[in-house]
């Protein structure tokens, strides 16, 4: 199926370069140019940080978390107050954070704070009203 694709695909392409409304001439060589344009302006490779980035504060209590960690730095058990949420609940939300390089967590004792990771990156997202 994939092979057919592409061949649907190579003809579509063909078709194009061979309009007016193309400035291309040749369809292996904007192949080429388009396959280039992609890694420039949207490797894979960020694209898939920034969707995790994205998909970790697609969700209500992690969205609040973060908020909240930009006043100050804060234990579990004061964010687990702040949220009512309970402890198991709140380290899965934490660890989804973590994970994406949202927040860190530091441990003091016996005691573990959160803190965000880059506080200028979430400053930046409450000013574009995305937080």
């Amino acid at each position: 199926m994939a092979i057919k694709t592409m061949k649907n695909v190579d003809q579509r392409l063909k078709r194009l370069t061979e309009t007016d409304l193309c400035q291309a001439e040749v369809a292996d060589e904007y192949r080429k140019e388009l396959l280039q344009l992609a890694d420039d302006a949207a490797d894979a490779e960020t694209a898939k940080k920034n969707s995790k980035f994205f998909k970790a504060l697609s969700d209500k209590k992690r969205l609040r978390i973060v908020k909240i960690l930009t006043v100050k730095e804060m234990c579990i058990c004061e964010l687990m107050i702040c949220l009512d949420m309970t402890q198991p609940n709140l380290s899965h939300h934490i660890q989804i954070l973590e994970n994406a390089g949202i927040i860190n967590r530091t441990k003091k004792g016996k005691w573990v704070y959160c803190s965000l990771a880059n506080k200028k990156q979430v400053e930046n997202l409450i000013k574009l009203n995305l937080l």
